[in-house]
């Protein structure tokens, strides 16, 4: 059995724990560019369908 199901953690409980940590461990000179590093792609959706760039 993993350490964090011992814990009484979800995977998904656990995984937020530690990104909490990594990002409280992240310099503050790095913090910046790596928000603008990484892309964040959001789709939002309607009736359980994705919809396209012009839909919304």
């Amino acid at each position: 059995m993993t350490y964090w199901r011992q814990a009484g953690l979800s995977y998904l409980k656990f995984s937020a724990i530690c990104a909490q940590h990594v990002r409280a461990a992240i310099k503050k000179e790095f913090k910046m560019d790596l928000s603008q590093r990484l892309p964040i792609k959001q789709t939002l959706w309607k009736e359980g369908k994705p919809l396209k760039a012009g839909e919304v």
